[in-house]
C-alpha cells in the first residue's frame, strides 16, 4: 500500500522530470544545459531587480551553479553582461533571452493546460493552494 509521502513524492518526481525533458529539449536549441531554464523563468518573474544572489536563493541552488548560468547565457547573448558590481548586478534579459524564456514559457503552459483538461479553476486554485501551503511547511521544517 502506498502512503501519503510516497504518493507525493511519486507525483512531484513525476511532474519535475516531464519538466524536465520539456526544459532539455528547448535549452538543447541554444546549447545550454536544461536546468538552467529555471533561472530564465526566474530571471523574468524578477526582472530589473533580479540578482544573482536572489536568483540562487530563490532557485534553492548553490552560487556556483548559477555563476556558471549567468556566464552561459552571458556568453550566447541572452543575458546583458554585469557592470562593476558583478554579485549584486540586477540581471537583464536581452531581447533574444526573453524570446527564449517566453518559448520555453509557452511550452510550459501547454503542457500544464493540456495535462489539466477536465480540472475545475476551483480544483485548481485548492491544488496550488496545497501545494503553496506544503512547500512554505516544508521548507520552514527543514530548515529548522
Amino acid at each position: 500500500m502506498i502512503n501519503r509521502f510516497e504518493h507525493f513524492t511519486m507525483d512531484i518526481f513525476s511532474i519535475s522530470r516531464s519538466w524536465n525533458r520539456l526544459a532539455n529539449e528547448e535549452m538543447k536549441k541554444y546549447g545550454l544545459r536544461g536546468a538552467y531554464a529555471l533561472y530564465l523563468v526566474v530571471i523574468r518573474s524578477g526582472e530589473g531587480q533580479m540578482t544573482a544572489a536572489r536568483l540562487a536563493d530563490l532557485c534553492q541552488r548553490d552560487k556556483a551553479d548559477v555563476s556558471r548560468a549567468i556566464a552561459a547565457f552571458q556568453k550566447k547573448g541572452i543575458l546583458e553582461p554585469y557592470g562593476e558590481s558583478k554579485y549584486r548586478a540586477s540581471l537583464t534579459l536581452t531581447e533574444k533571452g526573453k524570446e527564449l524564456t517566453e518559448q520555453i514559457s509557452r511550452r510550459a503552459s501547454e503542457m500544464i493546460e493540456l495535462a489539466g483538461q477536465g480540472i475545475s479553476e476551483e480544483m485548481r486554485e485548492n491544488m496550488y493552494q496545497c501545494l503553496d501551503s506544503i512547500a512554505l511547511r516544508m521548507r520552514e521544517i527543514s530548515e529548522s
